[in-house]
């Protein structure tokens, strides 16, 4: 049901049928394109707006997003927040607008949306590519990860720390992957991309200070 981390979750699913209509009975320009806006076609060929939204509209909203993308109660809730504002409410209905995060909350108790498990799948995803703690926690943040969510996977990224830091290391040639040639500035330099990186001080320091080696995953470094 979930798209894997290169999927944006800004793209915005919302395509009502009435857009997907107009789309397909458009009229190449050029000949006969004069018509567009005659019979049938509007004037100039505008789209109407949406339809406000009501109750049963946004939870159709919520439904093709979580069918689509992988997310968490807090984007999901950003994205429903969004769309009202958007397209405002129904004055019609009867009911106040619908709460967005009482409707997210329903995704989650229905398990459509599970914050432990993206927190899991974008942490391990991340420090694959050779990113720290720091810049895994920032992305809990960024999704509306709760602490509760981000503790219980902490331990896990804590045992991944090194494996990602050499990750890291691989990639951009550093300590061990490197030519064992550079002075106090390129150390510096690359000791500095590691911690933007997200990776611990100590750790970062071990990794730039090492020789090349053939097998760097052998080496035992200290926990923090």
């Amino acid at each position: 049901m979930w798209h894997n981390d290169g999927v944006s979750d800004d793209d915005d699913p919302d395509q009502t049928p009435g857009r997907r209509e107009n789309r397909g009975n458009a009229r190449p320009a050029g000949r006969g394109g004069a018509r567009a806006g005659g019979r049938g076609g509007g004037r100039g060929g505008e789209r109407a707006p949406p339809k406000p939204l009501d109750a049963a509209a946004l939870e159709r909203l919520a439904l093709r997003y979580v069918e689509r993308f992988a997310t968490t109660r807090g984007r999901l809730t950003d994205y429903l927040v969004r769309k009202i504002r958007e397209r405002g409410w129904d004055d019609g209905a009867a009911a106040a607008p619908a709460d967005p995060a009482e409707l997210a909350q329903r995704m989650a108790d229905l398990g459509y949306v599970d914050d432990r498990a993206f927190a899991e799948q974008r942490a391990a995803a991340m420090q694959r590519r050779g990113l720290g703690a720091r810049r895994v926690a920032g992305a809990f943040r960024e999704a509306g990860i709760d602490e509760g969510d981000a503790d219980a996977v902490a331990p896990a990224i804590a045992d991944r720390a090194v494996e990602s830091a050499l990750a890291f290391a691989r990639r951009k040639r550093i300590g061990p992957y490197g030519s064992g040639e550079g002075d106090r500035k390129l150390h510096d330099k690359q000791l500095g991309a590691m911690l933007r990186a997200g990776h611990r001080f100590d750790l970062a320091r071990k990794i730039v200070a090492m020789p090349p080696s053939d097998a760097p995953e052998t080496v035992v470094f200290d926990a923090d």
